[in-house]
């Protein structure tokens, strides 16, 4: 289990690296979470999900100030000391081979401070009944947003629209879709 929890925190480190070159939008720590607990190892996603922001961070100042991988080791063991010691060398390997891969674009060196668009799925529904009203047949428009916060993380976000709201919603994007059109 240590060899696959290595292969696990190997793959999340390579996607913190792609995502700090723009390549993909940014780290499923939901996803590898769960192969992690189908390996049979404890783990939670929001510790994960702070181990993925640290090494994010600590990758993209390393490369923004060309330190040694010494340097960025030393850098990680201050800021996470309950870091298992494979886990670090771990990340150790992962910067040696790949650290230098990541961009000095200036759109590298400046993260951006809001999210990323990743998926948009969606689905009609109709609320039959309640427990406080029988007959509702009350339709809408649920939304689920998939995004990559600004640190990389992918996460969805969930709501509801009444069909009126969805209207005014699909109104807003015909009319960025015709402002584009100018562009």
């Amino acid at each position: 289990t240590l060899r696959i929890f290595s292969n696990l925190i190997s793959l999340q480190c390579e996607q913190i690296i792609q995502h700090l070159n723009h390549r993909i939008p940014g780290v499923n720590t939901v996803e590898l979470c769960q192969r992690i607990q189908t390996s049979g190892i404890e783990l939670n996603v929001g510790d994960l999900s702070k181990i993925a922001n640290i090494v994010s961070f600590l990758f993209s100042t390393a490369a923004r100030n060309h330190l040694s991988t010494e340097e960025l080791i030393t850098t990680l063991g201050n800021a996470v000391s309950v870091l298992p010691k494979h886990a670090v060398q771990v990340i150790r390997h992962v910067w040696n081979e790949q650290g230098k891969s990541i961009s000095e674009s200036q759109a590298a060196r400046n993260m951006a401070t809001v999210g990323q668009f990743v998926d948009i799925k969606w689905k009609l529904g109709v609320a039959m009944s309640s427990d406080t009203c029988r007959s509702l047949k009350y339709p809408y428009v649920m939304v689920t947003l998939t995004v990559a916060d600004p640190s990389g993380q992918i996460t969805d976000k969930s709501f509801e629209m009444t069909i009126p709201q969805f209207k005014n919603f699909f109104r807003q994007f015909k009319e960025m879709a015709a402002v584009l059109e100018t562009v």
